[in-house]
């Protein structure tokens, strides 16, 4: 269905670059007023959680918008970054590009930066996307950052922001100078039923829809809340696809049927596919689609997709881990929608192809090719024939993605067992 179809003059649905509108909700309330009392205590630091696509990114670079002009603020994404780069980034989103090469002298020049802002006025503030990922020498530098004082008030104000607990981190003994400091944590929540269906109607209204329910009836907006299980992001991508099987208005029912359902976990944990030890390894001849993993001409792995999702990255707890430096951490996800296979990239640093031409998501034909760096994924699945497209979607979504410089990894990481414990 395209756009025009729907009444909609812009796509509310974005999956690249700032929300069209940031819709509030019972949480991302809550994580705002988490947000303004964690900027407004002198010694603040807060840790503020969420799992992939759960809106973390939209609710924090709305917060930092939403600030006085005069304050200070650095919103960093540090997935994949070294110390070095990161202080880059922080010096320069407070107004200094001196061409600095050394860690040295970045963090000197933030360290006079910090303090001169703090006696004169407020201290500068400093929110760290994707924190769970700094690697040791970073984390020396953050709490080196977190011990400037001036006065008895901290120099630095700072928000440290993950898809995973950050407390196990922050309270190991060498990060006393941030465990001391650390306010409060906050926990995001997903919308719930009635929340969802405001949320849709919203963003329809914002894109210029006037009628929403001729769009998305009650019962589609109840079906996709099942599918989602309520998260922001899931949400987004999974209207895109719903938009995208209807030939027309009314978007029904059946468009998001056998959408994975939310799996039950204990409390903070959550997965996007099954164990390891639960999959069978395909056979000779069998239809069930399947993926096989290779570099440089050698087959390393082969994976049934006998999951409703399958997280794919350089981490430790992805579903199908690539251990590659030109591999994210979290690269891209495979999800199944029906009977169909839809590859989604995770902003990942080097990008995902799809027989040669990068994607940001891509609904899968058999024999189709996936290149993540030097490595190659072979999706086969004899049924699926056809190739579905976002409609109305996808020159809005590239000409979003083009005006955005640098574009930041900040959806795909998910909790996993072992950051729970």
């Amino acid at each position: 269905m395209k756009l025009a179809d729907t009444g909609l003059r812009k796509q509310p649905f974005r999956t690249h670059g700032p929300p069209l509108i940031l819709v509030p909700y019972a949480s991302q309330k809550a994580a705002v007023r988490f947000l303004n009392h964690t900027r407004s205590t002198d010694n603040g630091l807060g840790l503020l959680r969420g799992p992939t696509l759960s809106g973390k990114t939209s609710i924090i670079r709305q917060f930092a918008a939403s600030l006085p002009n005069d304050d200070a603020v650095a919103v960093v994404d540090v997935a994949d970054m070294e110390a070095s780069a990161i202080l880059r980034q922080v010096l320069n989103q407070f107004g200094y590009d001196l061409g600095l090469d050394s860690p040295n002298e970045c963090f000197n020049m933030i360290k006079v930066f910090a303090m001169q802002q703090t006696a004169s006025s407020y201290a500068p503030l400093l929110i760290i996307e994707n924190a769970h990922t700094l690697d040791p020498i970073s984390l020396e530098t953050l709490c080196e950052l977190a011990d400037l004082n001036v006065n008895g008030k901290s120099a630095l104000q700072m928000i440290l922001a993950s898809d995973r607990p950050m407390l196990p981190i922050v309270r190991a003994p060498a990060m006393q100078s941030i465990s001391k400091r650390v306010s409060g944590e906050f926990l995001l929540r997903p919308l719930t039923r009635k929340e969802t269906t405001k949320y849709l109607y919203k963003k329809l209204i914002s894109g210029g829809c006037g009628d929403p329910q001729s769009v998305l009836p009650p019962a589609v907006c109840d079906g996709l809340y099942a599918a989602s299980g309520g998260w922001p992001g899931m949400i987004d991508r999974l209207t895109l696809l719903a938009l995208s099987k209807a030939e027309r208005c009314p978007v029904r029912i059946e468009h998001v049927r056998g959408q994975p359902q939310p799996v039950k976990l204990p409390a903070g944990v959550t997965t996007l596919g099954l164990p390891a030890s639960k999959r069978r390894a395909p056979k000779t001849g069998d239809s069930a689609p399947h993926l096989i993993l290779t570099c440089r001409g050698k087959t390393l792995k082969r994976v049934v997709l006998d999951s409703p999702r399958l997280l794919i990255g350089r981490g430790e707890y992805n579903d199908l881990r690539i251990v590659s430096d030109g591999i994210s951490r979290q690269h891209a996800i495979l999800f199944r929608v029906g009977s169909a296979t839809i590859v989604v990239d995770l902003k990942s640093r080097n990008g995902t192809f799809v027989n040669g031409k990068r994607i940001s998501n891509q609904v899968l034909t058999n024999n189709d090719v996936i290149s993540l760096h030097e490595h190659r994924i072979k999706f086969i699945d004899p049924a699926a024939r056809r190739r579905a497209t976002v409609r109305g979607a996808v020159s809005d979504e590239t000409t979003i993605s083009k005006s955005i410089k640098g574009m930041r990894n900040a959806i795909a990481k998910r909790w996993s067992h072992n950051s729970a414990s």
